[in-house]
C-alpha cells in the first residue's frame, strides 16, 4: 500500500486496496479519506510548465512505511496508503495519493492530514520546477525521521 512509481496514480486502486485491509478489523471500515496532492499552474507568482520529481526510492518506500506506523499507533485500527509519483508530471496531474481508512471519519481526515505532512518532514522526494521565465529546486524533506518534536509538529496540525 505505499510506492513510488512513474505510471500515473489512481485514487480508486489505492482506496479499495486500503479499505479491504481494513474491512474486517476491529470496528471495521466507516470512512475513508483521501488526499490528492495536484501540480498546480502558478507558484510564487510563476507560471508553471510542468515539474519533475526525483525519488530515493527503496528510502522512501521504507520512511512510507514508518509514517503507517506511527498512525497506526496514534489512530489504532487505522489503515494508510501513500503512492508518489516520480519523473516529468504536467499541470493537473496528481503528484501523491494519500488513502486513510478508519472505523470513523474524524480519524480518517486526521490520518491523511499527518501523513502528508509527515511526507514533506522526511520523505526523500525531490522535486524540480520548470517555469516559463526559469526553473528551481524546491527545498525537500528535512526533519529526521526520528525527531519526536517534528513527529508532534505533524500531528498537531493533522488534529488542529
Amino acid at each position: 500500500m505505499v510506492s513510488v512509481t512513474d505510471a500515473p496514480l489512481s485514487v480508486e486502486a489505492l482506496t479499495k486496496q486500503v479499505e479491504a485491509s481494513v474491512r474486517t478489523e476491529g470496528e471495521g471500515c466507516g470512512a475513508v479519506a483521501s488526499f490528492v496532492g495536484l501540480v498546480r499552474a502558478t507558484h510564487q507568482g510563476r507560471v508553471v510548465k510542468y515539474l519533475e520529481y526525483e525519488a530515493f526510492d527503496e528510502l522512501a518506500v521504507k520512511v512510507f512505511k514508518q509514517i503507517q506506523a506511527e498512525a497506526a499507533e496514534q489512530w489504532p485500527g487505522s489503515a494508510l496508503g501513500i503512492v508518489h509519483r516520480t519523473g516529468r508530471l504536467g499541470v493537473g496531474d496528481a503528484s501523491v495519493v494519500i488513502v486513510a481508512a478508519t472505523a470513523h471519519r474524524a480519524e480518517a481526515f486526521q490520518v491523511c492530514r499527518y501523513a502528508i505532512e509527515r511526507i514533506k518532514q522526511i520523505a526523500p522526494v525531490w522535486k524540480h520546477e520548470f517555469f516559463e521565465d526559469g526553473e528551481a529546486w524546491v527545498e525537500g524533506a528535512v526533519a529526521d525521521p526520528d525527531d519526536q518534536a517534528a513527529r508532534a509538529r505533524a500531528r498537531e496540525i493533522a488534529c488542529a
